[in-house]
């Protein structure tokens, strides 16, 4: 529930149900411990998801958090050794998209052929996976351009699974790339917000966006500010879900010098538990605003290292090359954009990281 809803309670209530299942049954209980290891996952961390996996007897259980964290971890040659063997045990629609996720990471085509197959295998009754799929396919189109592709796939996402968040984020994302500015900001305002949820913060981000692009600065100071609020008040407490990699974002999307050292700071801190290519990323935006490109220089070649195709990510690599003065590496970087997303303009930059799935 808590990954179909991103209502971080779920998790609690899970956590709770499951230390109470091993204060009733202490030993031979692997899928408890599989549960507190999604939960860690849920709070980053990904070493004691981990460690946690050692205890658990179910191989497929075992290799689905291998491959989740490291994944997240930037270990991706060890992700993908896990999702492949997974893959081998189970033929279903999950580990197909896990193998996916991997190989999209990597910047291979395959990931394609694995997101088919995840279609191909799945079974009538897997209503979240199956949006889910249809979700993340989309935007794996999305960042090669092919958004007719990308739009199908959401809307068919959301008619499997109406309100589905997921789908309707991504979806606003594809409008303001179109310059369809109060379409998406109907969507936000129609996705369900009467709980938080993980997502809610973004969905502040993009309307935000949207009253930046439509000349309104101050209604999109109001957004950011109710935006911070909820992420802040994520850090507080037991169910400490809080993300300061969004958190970082924000402060960054609202361009005040004042906030480039917490960003600096909040990005420091993640990279100890997160160092995929999207994390990866922010960091290095941090350094940049706080004026220290080298650095960013490093950060972000191992980002693109990984082998991601992410567009935002090589227009941020092209950034900060020409930063440096060196605008061959610079054209370079912009020549493999063009080849990732052939459609890639302003408008296209203007809607960068208001996104869900692949990383998001």
């Amino acid at each position: 529930m808590a990954k179909t809803t991103g209502e971080g309670s779920w998790y609690l209530l899970a956590e709770q149900t499951t230390k109470q299942s091993l204060a009733n049954l202490p030993v031979d209980n692997p899928s408890a411990i599989s549960t507190l290891a999604r939960v860690a996952e849920a709070r980053h961390d990904f070493a004691i998801a981990l460690q946690l996996s050692q205890q658990i007897t179910d191989e497929r259980d075992v290799l689905s958090i291998k491959t989740t964290s490291n994944l997240a971890t930037g270990k991706l040659a060890e992700a993908s050794q896990a999702a492949d063997k997974l893959v081998d045990l189970s033929l279903n629609t999950s580990a197909f998209l896990l193998q996916a996720l991997v190989r999209n990471a990597q910047g291979k085509e395959q990931a394609l052929e694995s997101f088919n197959y995840a279609l191909e295998v799945e079974e009538a009754g897997e209503i979240s996976t199956s949006a889910r799929v249809r979700t993340l396919l989309g935007r794996f189109y999305y960042e090669r351009g092919q958004l007719k592709m990308a739009r199908d796939l959401y809307q068919e996402a959301l008619t499997i699974l109406p309100e589905y968040p997921l789908a309707s984020i991504n979806l606003a994302q594809l409008d303001i790339r179109q310059g369809r500015y109060d379409v998406a900001f109907q969507r936000y305002d129609q996705i369900p917000s009467g709980v938080p949820t993980v997502y809610n913060p973004l969905i502040l981000r993009g309307k935000a966006r949207v009253k930046v692009l439509q000349g309104d600065r101050q209604a999109a100071e109001t957004l950011w500010s109710q935006s911070e609020t909820l992420l802040r008040q994520s850090f507080i407490g037991t169910g400490d879900f809080g993300h300061r990699r969004d958190l970082a974002r924000l402060l960054l999307e609202r361009g005040r010098p004042q906030d480039v050292a917490e960003a600096v700071s909040l990005m420091q801190t993640e990279i100890k538990n997160r160092r995929d290519a999207e994390t990866l990323d922010i960091y290095a935006w941090a350094l940049t605003q706080a004026g220290q490109t080298s650095q960013a220089q490093t950060i972000i070649q191992e980002a693109i290292a990984s082998g991601t195709r992410n567009p935002g990510i090589l227009y941020r690599a092209s950034v900060i090359e020409q930063a440096l003065g060196n605008s061959t590496k610079a054209n370079e970087y912009r020549q493999q954009l063009i080849k990732s997303d052939p459609h890639f303009d302003e408008q296209a930059r203007q809607a960068i990281g208001l996104n869900a799935g692949l990383g998001g």
